[in-house]
């Protein structure tokens, strides 16, 4: 069923939704710095709406509680990833979907290094706030995703493999320049990885993955 706003009320619809999403905008970059540095038990909600800015009441107005709050930033970072994941089609050439998700993936990294880093430390400590998000819709979507690959080696596009595991070599080597970049600027020498860093790192992770998948990357 599809519900109708009636143009009397559209224009006063439009600004309480702007200013809503700047509101929870600002609480999950707020919370997002808050998590990334001191983790779930360590953060308070009162920090969080000091740095956005807002009421105490006012953020939990928005999220009831910090538990809601936390997988909120998660689920942010997950829909994402899973958004630029969802455009890749049988129809596509295995190639250029590639080649645009993968450098999709690395600006995020680049973009949105501490959410990265607070869902890896969620799977890793066990993953029980996503255990609800993870369900059978998600193992779905996945199964989905893996089958435009397999529609691609039936095809005759790219060498036979084993989708799953390719799936997750595209997520953990994106991922890895958002995570582990502290690792990656010691042994480089960098003070922080910049945009022309992530750029290089793109091109060689294209060149490396698309070989294996028996492609030939994209000009």
């Amino acid at each position: 069923m599809t519900f109708e706003v009636p143009a009397h009320r559209l224009q006063a619809a439009r600004p309480a939704g702007r200013i809503r999403q700047k509101n929870e905008q600002a609480i999950i970059q707020a919370a997002e710095d808050e998590f990334a540095r001191h983790g779930f038990k360590g953060t308070s909600m009162n920090t969080i709406a000091l740095n956005a800015g807002l009421p105490k009441a006012n953020l939990h107005y928005y999220f009831t509680n910090k538990l809601g709050l936390y997988v909120a930033v998660l689920s942010n970072i997950i829909e994402l990833w899973d958004s630029t994941f969802n455009t890749l089609s049988a129809d596509d050439d295995p190639a250029e979907a590639l080649s645009r998700y993968i450098r999709a993936k690395m600006e995020f990294s680049r973009r949105n290094p501490q959410a990265s880093r607070i869902f890896a430390m969620e799977i890793i400590s066990g993953g029980q706030c996503l255990t609800d998000y993870f369900s059978q819709d998600y193992r779905d979507w996945f199964k989905g995703r893996a089958a435009v690959f397999e529609s691609w080696m039936n095809a005759g596009k790219m060498d036979r493999l084993d989708p799953v595991h390719l799936i997750f070599l595209l997520w953990g080597s994106t991922q890895h320049y958002a995570d582990f970049s502290t690792q990656i600027c010691q042994v480089t020498g960098r003070s922080r990885l910049t945009k022309q860093d992530m750029e290089d790192a793109s091109n060689n992770l294209i060149h490396i993955i698309l070989k294996g998948c028996g492609l030939t990357p994209p000009n």
